[in-house]
Order: structure tokens, then sequence, then C-alpha cells
């Protein structure tokens, strides 16, 4: 008796993706593949989250990236979850300068990314996290604050919408957590491990995502974490 293939879920973006910031347990992303794992016939997750990869540098890479994680001849994965536009956002400099990718590039740049995403796979956006503005500038800097981040948050819905995309935004979420301070580091732009826990919480839960993986008894159930 063979065994079933399992679907493959190709997660792209920045250090947020990549986990940084999770000592405990790695990431959002990583808790989400332990998770799949564990469950017959989950999805296998492929990490390739780069830190500091803004929308520009994820759009280079992702066609190599995505047709080498098939595993087996000639097979393509079957979907691709992308996480950017934290890293385009920010203002270089100072408070006002100038963005690393300005509004206008960055909903541009996603109006191509997208349906060539979508011509490989199925294809699943999440949105943005929050900052603590009087952390900043990070690395001395860069200048991110919660108003730019909410208007390109705004710019992937509006994108995930006109491609017919599904999108799951974050922020609101986080926010409505009077204590989401908490949920980030020293640094005051990247998630600590309750961050990413919280991040985590909400992806597993996700519908869309649920519907294709297979999933969906477990939206209502007792997940583990």
């Amino acid at each position: 008796m063979s065994l079933a293939i399992p679907k493959k879920l190709i997660a792209l973006g920045d250090s947020g993706v990549h986990g940084w910031g999770d000592s405990d347990e790695g990431g959002w992303c990583e808790r989400l593949r332990r998770h799949w794992m564990a469950l017959p016939g989950g999805p296998v997750v492929y990490n390739l989250g780069v830190r500091g990869d803004g929308l520009e540098r994820l759009a280079a890479r992702m066609p190599e990236e995505v047709s080498r994680r098939g595993e087996l001849r000639r097979q393509q994965p079957q979907g691709i979850l992308l996480g950017i536009g934290l890293n385009d956002s920010a203002r270089v400099g100072r408070p006002n300068g100038r963005a690393q990718l300005d509004p206008e590039g960055f909903l541009f740049g996603l109006n191509q990314l997208l349906p060539r995403a979508r011509a490989i796979a199925p294809v699943f956006v999440v949105g943005l996290t929050p900052v603590l503005e009087e952390a900043m500038p990070y690395a001395e800097v860069l200048w991110y604050d919660m108003a730019t981040l909410h208007r390109y948050e705004g710019l992937l819905e509006e994108a995930c919408l006109e491609a017919d995309v599904p999108f799951l935004p974050l922020l609101r979420g986080l926010l409505a957590d009077p204590f989401w301070p908490q949920l980030l580091g020293s640094d005051g732009l990247h998630l600590n491990s309750e961050g990413h826990r919280a991040v985590y919480d909400q992806v597993k839960r996700w519908p869309a995502l649920l519907s294709w993986a297979g999933l969906e008894p477990m939206a209502s159930g007792n997940v583990s974490r």
C-alpha cells in the first residue's frame, strides 16, 4: 500500500517568517511546521524566510526557490505563503526619510508578484506585525512607525483582493491585546516568543489555509502547539 504524498507549502518572507526572536520554538512558521508534521496527512512546510528581505528581493528569488522544493521528480509545491512588507515600509535615515520601497512601488510590485505566484500554486498572504516607535531607529538607520504599517497592510489587502488571493490581516488582532508591546523584543521590531505564538495562533486557525491543507476539522477543535 503506497503512502499518500503530502502537500508542500513554501513560506517566503522576511525575519518574521524566518522566526527571528523566538528563542523557544523558532517562530510562528516553525511552530506550524511542527504542528502539521504531527498530523496524519499534514502538509510539509518549507520555511524560506530571509532576514532583511523586502518585496523586490523576494520576487527575484521566488521562482528558483519554489522550483527546487518539489521533492519528487517533476513535482511542484502545492502552496505558497508570503509574509512581506515590514522592511519595505521602513524610512531610511530619519523619521520622515524615504521609504525603502514607497507605497506606489510596493503596490505595483505586489500586483506583479501575486499573479506570477498564483500561476505556480495557490497563494496565501499574511499581514504585518506592530513595532514600538519609541525603540526606533532600528540598527541606527531605519525608522518604522505604526501609521505606515497600517497603510502597507492595507496595500497588501488591496492587492490580494485584486488578485483573488486569501489574506490574513495581523495588525488588528495583535493590537487588540492591551499588552501587545510585550509581544516584541527589545529592538522594538522583531516579535519575541510570545509574539510568534500569537501569530501562530492566528495562522493555524486561518480557514483559507486549513481548507487548502484539508484540515478543516482542526479549526474548531483542540489544536496543539
